[in-house]
């Protein structure tokens, strides 16, 4: 949990506490004290990606190969260095940071309209000033960097919490938030502010972070300022805030009683233990502290979200193993172990059930190999942050509503039982234009629309042979409505074929999508094939389409769409072959959109070097699956077709 203002005041009062740093002295160091511990770095992604987002496009939806690019050079910069790196990500939203969540999402649409107003007025990517992260850019980091081989954990609570438990446990070398060269001391901090590194967590909490509001504490720094007046008038009053917080805190014995004391004078309304709480997110596993005896103290390792167990079957949810790791399960086909104390599938107790291990889904969730599934299955609850999408142009709904169809027969998959088919509600914590985000949108799944029915998930995740892989890929085109298109978008490419679905599902959804637009996509995802990242870089566009950037965010917020359908079908696809970086690039979408909307020719679009035969399947398909909504299709083949005579 980050202090508001902090590294600010260290540049302006304490710059001695910012040192420059030598990676490769840092690690030849650390190996001379731990020798027979390698090296490691564990790095608070959530952090990070903004600042690793260094392509000059941001505003199109996302320069994916650019930045596959730059994840490489930063990972090759530690391992010159022999530093390994382990990167971990916010899995969770706790519920006790729900309203924090729901400030910055809101603070968020009020950038994101500015900025499509800036677009709107100059037709162009505004400066860096008014940067925001390409939709979807966390989630298809944290593929991007298991892709390139790293260590890659997803967090089960507090990504903070995760991030120094791990580092402590592992005696890693540091923990990394923003900057590479540059580390911060905490010893030469505190010496500036006259404290010790027991004050640190109520010096935190009294600035206000995600657990303590600063709204509450107002009245408090007033106090503190009367006290210690700011002695340097060019100081800002976050800066004099900071100074005055900290000599209050020096004067204080470092005792339950001094932070009983506070929660008595600060303005906590019903929930006193709030000041507690928040020191207590501090600690780690084993730790102590002075203002928190250990009798007083509620503390576990995986306090975050508690896991109802929505999945209706107990066979999937309550998999347990002993020494079997999901590979095993996975490869030597293990049995599926029943709830405790009943025999496995096979009727004996070959392998010993014991409770409380890792199910499938959320091993499968700590290590990155799925996305969102747990968080259905064990809460019944998701969430999906900001897009770039403009809220004024109202012939395109928000990303939100036009996959939720879709969602819904996902969430089918996951829940339904075998029995009765009641399926319990999700809770939707969706940003979309008209949502103030009081309370969850509750969805009830759907059932997809598949002859014989919905296969379970013991057949999707775990049987093997031919027929399951067909069911798998069947299940999953169910979920957008494509199940009868199976056999054409079989015959492409993996990420063609995907694409082709996600594209159809959206001219299904979207009715103010026109021939224009079909045929920018399709030229983009053609186009895109053999283009690198240097070639993709130096695209220079003229100017910015408002309705292109809105398009280009729910193209790339529909690909999380089809991981989290792949996740629940049991891997009909790759999780690789529906990465943004396999069929979208923001400045080369924008290039084709503009194009086509100036009724440039086909040859031109296509730039005069795809593949006969992929444009006929593409196509083809098209013809048979998309009634788009103003114009005759054979006319769009014909116009394709043209492009060979």
């Amino acid at each position: 949990m980050g202090i508001k203002g902090l590294q600010g005041f260290v540049a302006r009062v304490c710059p001695d506490a910012c040192r420059m740093v030598d990676l490769k002295e840092m690690a030849e160091k650390h190996r001379i004290d731990h020798p027979d511990v390698t090296p490691v770095i564990v790095v608070d992604a959530m952090s990070c990606v903004r600042h690793w987002y260094t392509p000059e496009s941001w505003v199109c939806g996302g320069q994916w190969r650019e930045y596959l690019t730059v994840l490489e050079d930063f990972i090759e910069t530690f391992k010159a260095a022999g530093i390994e790196l382990v990167f971990y990500f916010d899995g969770v939203v706790e519920e006790k940071k729900r309203d924090e969540w729901i400030k910055r999402r809101q603070q968020n649409n009020k950038e994101i309209a500015n900025l499509f107003q800036f677009i709107k007025t100059h037709r162009k990517q505004p400066g860096r000033g008014m940067f925001v992260l390409p939709s979807a850019l966390p989630t298809f980091t944290r593929f991007a960097l298991k892709s390139l081989g790293q260590k890659t954990v997803c967090t089960l609570q507090e990504a903070d919490f995760e991030v120094a438990a791990y580092g402590l446990q592992h005696n890693c070398m540091g923990i990394l938030g923003q900057d590479i060269t540059v580390m911060y001391s905490r010893e030469d901090l505190c010496r500036a502010l006259g404290l010790n590194i027991m004050h640190l967590p109520l010096f935190a909490c009294l600035l206000g972070n995600d657990v303590v509001p600063e709204n509450l504490l107002e009245g408090f720094w007033h106090k503190c300022l009367v006290i210690c007046p700011s002695r340097n008038k060019s100081y800002n009053r976050r800066t004099s805030i900071i100074l005055a917080v900290a000599n209050y805190i020096s004067k204080i014995p470092c005792l339950y009683s001094s932070l009983k004391h506070l929660e008595d004078m600060l303005p906590l309304g019903s929930d006193k233990t709030l000041l507690h709480r928040g020191m207590e997110s501090y600690l780690l596993p084993g730790q102590q502290s002075p203002w928190i005896p250990p009798d007083a103290r509620n503390f576990s390792m995986f306090s975050g979200q508690e896991e109802t167990a929505m999945c209706q079957d107990k066979e999937i949810f309550q998999v347990l193993w002993n020494d079997y790791s999901l590979k095993d399960v996975m490869e030597k086909q293990l049995p599926i172990f029943r709830i405790q104390g009943e025999t496995n599938e096979k009727g004996n107790d070959e392998f010993p059930v014991i409770k409380c291990l890792p199910v499938l889904a959320k091993e499968h969730h700590i290590q990155s190999e799925n996305y969102a599934i747990f968080n259905i299955l064990s809460n019944g609850e998701l969430e999906c942050s900001n897009s770039l999408e403009d809220d004024c142009d109202t012939e395109i709904p928000g990303q939100a509503l036009i996959y939720r169809p879709a969602r819904q027969h996902i969430y089918s998959v996951l829940l339904e039982s075998e029995g009765d088919g009641a399926c319990p509600v999700v809770k939707e914590w969706f940003v979309y234009c008209g949502n103030p985000l009081q309370q969850p949108d509750l969805i009830q799944p759907v059932q997809p629309s598949i002859p014989g029915g919905t296969p379970n998930l013991k057949t999707l995740w775990f049987a093997k042979g031919p027929d399951v892989e067909k069911q798998r890929y069947s299940t999953f085109l169910a979920c957008f409505h494509l199940q009868d298109a199976m056999e054409e978008l079989q015959a492409l490419e993996a990420p063609v074929a995907a694409f082709c679905c996600l594209l159809t599902y959206l001219m299904l959804q979207v009715s103010s999508l026109s021939l224009e637009d079909l045929n920018a996509f399709v030229a983009l995802v053609l186009c895109l094939r053999g283009k690198s990242a240097a070639e993709l870089a130096s695209l220079q566009l003229m100017q910015v389409d408002s309705r292109a950037v809105h398009l280009g965010a729910v193209l790339v917020r529909g690909l999380t769409t089809l991981l989290m359908a792949n996740s629940a079908c049991g891997f009909p696809f790759r999780m690789d072959d529906l990465m943004p970086w396999k069929v979208f690039d923001g400045k080369l979408f924008q290039e084709k959109y503009q194009k086509s909307h100036r009724s440039c020719s086909l040859e031109e679009l296509l730039e005069g070097n795809v593949s006969n035969y992929i444009l006929l399947e593409s196509f083809v398909f098209f013809k048979k699956n998309v009634p788009v909504h103003n114009y005759c299709c054979t006319g769009l083949l014909s116009l394709y077709f043209s492009s060979f005579h």
